[in-house]
């Protein structure tokens, strides 16, 4: 997937940056439950009327419940999904895929790292431990193979799975495009690797010499990332450290399914829907 990006011109609005998906795209969405995930940009996928997309991630929450609510999601992979301790399980996403309206692939946490170390590691698949006794490899039609160092064990292989594009949000991000994010990345990092393409949204556009003095800090280097977008608060109502904590009131507001309009006023809400300046 070519970039349509020259040289140091990947500073775009999140709505430019949105544009860039084609409906029925995959995506990898980054961060883990409600924490650091890219949740402007999901909730800009929605307004663009998105379609037909596909969302990969291991511990997804908010973000696939609100795009399942949206009706914008035609296939899921993902691994454990909730909305957390304080709330339970994901409502709009349960909803989805018991009424078939959305594809299930399910995952352990484990098999969707797997199949996406081995896009990233260029081979067609990557062995996985930890499944034997459990239904997931018989429902996906995963293999098994001997081990070929004659141990006389077997090992399940999980295919590799590579999405279109890497959705990351991020504490940091230089002139360049090269992405530092505080605490710990959750599965960003391999997502970064798997997907034909990254797209980014951060927090902060910083000084190139935050990078070049702490070059071992850079999660996701320039050349991978095609186009970024200046979001404060881009991950709210979840939390990115150090920066906020999670929402609480919001979330507890969106989950309320009493209300017919909740969608369109949570949407509204939002911080990037408020007059947050593009950098």
């Amino acid at each position: 997937m070519s970039s349509g990006f020259k040289g140091d011109n990947k500073n775009i609005s999140l709505e430019a940056l949105v544009a860039h998906v084609p409906d029925g795209a995959s995506l990898a969405l980054g961060g883990s439950f409600l924490h650091r995930g890219p949740f402007s940009f999901v909730r800009e996928l929605i307004r663009q009327k998105k379609n037909n997309l596909e969302i990969i991630k291991q511990s997804p929450g908010y973000d696939i419940d609100i795009l399942c609510r949206a009706g914008v999601v035609k296939k899921v992979r993902a691994g454990i999904v909730a909305m957390e301790g304080n709330f339970g399980l994901a409502p709009s996403y349960r909803r989805a895929i018991e009424s078939k309206a959305v594809q299930l692939e399910e995952h352990a946490c484990a098999t969707l790292t797997a199949g996406l170390r081995a896009s990233a590691y260029g081979v067609p698949f990557q062995p996985c431990g930890g499944l034997q006794g459990s239904d997931i490899p018989g429902i996906n039609g995963w293999k098994s193979i001997e081990d070929p160092y004659d141990s006389g064990g077997s090992v399940w292989v999980i295919p590799a799975i590579t999405p279109d594009i890497a959705i990351i949000h991020a504490n940091q991000v230089d002139r360049h495009g090269n992405v530092r994010v505080f605490g710990t990345s959750h599965w960003d990092r391999i997502m970064s690797r798997s997907a034909k393409t990254v797209l980014v949204t951060a927090e902060k556009l910083v000084e190139d010499h935050i990078f070049t003095d702490q070059p071992e800090m850079t999660l996701i280097p320039y050349f991978m990332v095609q186009a970024y977008s200046i979001v404060p608060k881009g991950a709210w109502p979840g939390s990115c450290w150090p920066e906020y904590e999670i929402d609480y009131p919001a979330v507890e507001m969106y989950m309320q399914s009493t209300d017919p309009d909740v969608l369109d006023k949570h949407l509204t809400s939002a911080p990037e829907n408020l007059g947050v300046a593009h950098v």
